[in-house]
């Protein structure tokens, strides 16, 4: 006897909708939901079903873009205006500008400039409601292969993932654009017809119009198939971030990284890790081939070489070049000729601690070194003219008297102290020798004795501090 299926899942509509955002956001609805309105279809949908929700707590207010690139944007924004009136949510229009790349798409210009202006206008703790559907997931992951991405780029579009101070969310990708076509008919609701979306010679288009009729003629859920595909595709590259932030945590030196750690690794872990170590702060990721030349060349070249892989905008002092630098044991990345230490944009402050108790840092923390009685200074051999900087790795420290010079990373790795904080850890120098590591450790140099007259304390004030 043959067992019956799982019953279709409910259709689009509040209730649908209501639930899909329970799902996705543990505080629903006591949240603040930020609509994406192009004027389209698809989030008209969103936005009209969301208008329906009442419930108590429930904040909503919506965002429409103007890129300026299209004759009818004005009149775009005219109608998102008038949409959001009827539905009876708030809208704001915000105007960008595109700024395009020499040789880059226009179409991706558009999306990061439109994406910034989202990340700028969300609040503390808001989520940003996109409606991309189960189409634009399957269109996006098939972009992604026929341009040999890796599994970050099949995993496509996440269902959530911070924006700026909050998150982004995506409750309509396990939705067709067909279901939304339908529902918006069904409730006489007028939407925006971009007549770019036609134009074949964008890649996106080209596949919508030309590709997939064909493809869903012979194989009709394939939308769904490719999604579940995505799914597996992001769980795994879950599974890849972690272990690139033990190989991390174990090849960090400062900012930098070990490669005596990294020649440890099998080759696909080194590219794994490396990943991750680029990727941080936003950066741009290599290619495949430049990659594997920091992977391979770059790590078992000689000691004194000092050799180097680029990639990014071509000239040299652009702020989107990107540089991996081997010094001895070491890599380092640099910007635009910048070295990247530590989340700092400067690579040395100057401090007369005499003349100023306090140094002000670029990240909003200060360093503070007052006279107290029991402190553990020696400010009688401390030089009035100190030195701030940040981590580059292979710095040392004596922290115990008649002890060895202990290596900065053993220290913060036997402290456990996080990563992302070791990266903004401030670094004290008197006359170019390192002599305290923020206010975690301090060199027996400047140790007060016993019998010292004049002690001080040196504290890291953080931000939130």
């Amino acid at each position: 006897m043959r067992t019956r299926s799982k019953d279709k899942r409910e259709a689009f509509g509040p209730d649908w909708l209501r639930g899909r955002l329970a799902h996705l956001l543990p505080r629903f609805p006591e949240v603040a939901l930020c609509v994406a309105l192009s004027g389209g279809i698809d989030s008209t949908a969103l936005l009209a079903a969301l208008a329906e929700i009442r419930l108590d707590g429930l904040r909503v207010r919506a965002v429409h873009v103007n890129h300026g690139l299209h004759p009818n944007a004005k009149r775009w924004s005219a109608h998102s205006r008038k949409l959001a009136r009827r539905l009876g949510v708030p809208l704001k229009v915000l105007a960008v500008t595109v700024a395009r790349e020499r040789g880059g798409s226009l179409e991706e210009a558009a999306r990061v400039a439109r994406y910034r202006c989202f990340a700028e206008q969300l609040r503390s703790g808001e989520t940003l409601l996109t409606a991309h559907t189960q189409d634009d997931q399957l269109e996006t992951v098939l972009l992604q292969l026929f341009r040999g991405c890796g599994l970050a780029g099949l995993a496509a579009m996440p269902a959530v993932a911070p924006l700026g101070p909050g998150w982004l969310a995506r409750p309509l990708l396990g939705c067709a654009r067909t279901e939304l076509e339908a529902w918006v008919r069904a409730h006489e609701l007028g939407w925006i017809e971009d007549d770019t979306n036609r134009d074949e010679r964008f890649d996106r288009n080209y596949l919508r119009r030309q590709v997939l009729p064909a493809v869903r003629q012979r194989w009709p859920g394939v939308g769904a198939a490719v999604a579940r595909s995505a799914r597996h595709a992001a769980e795994a590259q879950r599974l890849l971030t972690a272990l690139a932030r033990v190989d991390l945590e174990r090849a960090s030196d400062g900012a930098s990284l070990s490669v005596k750690a990294l020649r440890t690794l099998p080759p696909d872990r080194r590219r794994n890790v490396l990943r991750l170590w680029i990727a941080s702060g936003g950066r741009i990721l290599p290619d495949a081939r430049r990659l594997e030349e920091i992977a391979g060349p770059l790590i078992d070249a000689r000691a004194d070489a000092h050799p180097q892989v680029a990639w990014g905008a071509g000239d040299p002092a652009s702020a989107q070049r990107i540089i991996v630098t081997r010094h001895a044991d070491l890599l380092s990345l640099a910007a635009g000729g910048i070295v990247l230490d530590a989340g700092s944009p400067a690579a040395q402050l100057a401090w007369d601690w005499r003349q100023s108790a306090r140094c002000a840092l670029p990240d909003g923390s200060a360093l503070e070194l007052t006279p107290e009685r029991h402190g553990p200074i020696d400010l009688d051999v401390l030089p009035s003219q100190l030195a701030v900087t940040w981590r580059r790795g292979g710095e040392r420290l004596r922290v115990r008297r008649g002890g060895p010079r202990r290596a900065l990373k053993s220290l913060l790795q036997e402290a456990h102290v996080p990563l992302t904080e070791r990266a903004r850890l401030p670094l004290i120098l008197a006359d170019g020798a390192l002599i305290a590591a923020a206010d975690l450790w301090i060199d027996e140099s400047v140790r007060a004795p016993a019998e010292a007259r004049h002690r001080g304390r040196l504290v890291w004030r953080r931000p939130s501090s």
